[in-house]
């Protein structure tokens, strides 16, 4: 059985962690190797900008196994806030036990309970098929688009 797993907001102590994190998960989903550097910088400037977004790390007896973050998209349409959930990393030895289920319930949670936030989106790699299914299982459903875009800044 599985240590309980708790869920908290990330503050500035936990850089080093989200930098790690996401520096694994880009070499392990899209095999790339971020310059950390700007990944530092990056993962800071949620901290110094919260308009920006936020971070969740996901806990077992103290010690960070997962996390990810939100940033947000205005939606005229809706009149309020998608939440998109990014940089989702769970450590290699806390994967397939809960993790992202209890990040993605508390944050749905806060999302429900936070006036005008109108709902969750995230990306997923197209052949990530396990992510997908637990995305899926959550309640999260494909939403018929396909992500494209015009990037300014090299990896």
């Amino acid at each position: 059985m599985s240590p309980a797993t708790t869920v908290r907001a990330a503050s500035e102590s936990d850089i080093a962690f989200l930098v790690d994190c996401n520096a694994a998960m880009a070499l392990e989903t899209e095999h790339k190797v971020l310059d950390r550097e700007v990944l530092t910088r990056g993962t800071s400037t949620v901290f110094a900008e919260p308009q920006r977004g936020f971070y969740r790390i996901a806990e077992r007896d103290g010690m960070p196994v997962g996390c990810l973050m939100v940033s947000y998209e205005w939606s005229d349409w809706r009149n309020g806030d998608w939440w998109w959930i990014q940089s989702v990393y769970v450590t290699p030895q806390a994967r397939r036990s809960g993790v992202f289920s209890a990040l993605y319930a508390d944050l749905e949670k806060q999302a429900r309970g936070t006036s005008g936030v109108v709902g969750l989106r995230l990306y997923v790699e197209k052949e990530n098929r396990n992510a997908q299914a637990t995305y899926q299982a959550l309640g999260m459903n494909d939403s018929g688009y396909r992500l494209l875009e015009a990037g300014f800044v090299e990896l």
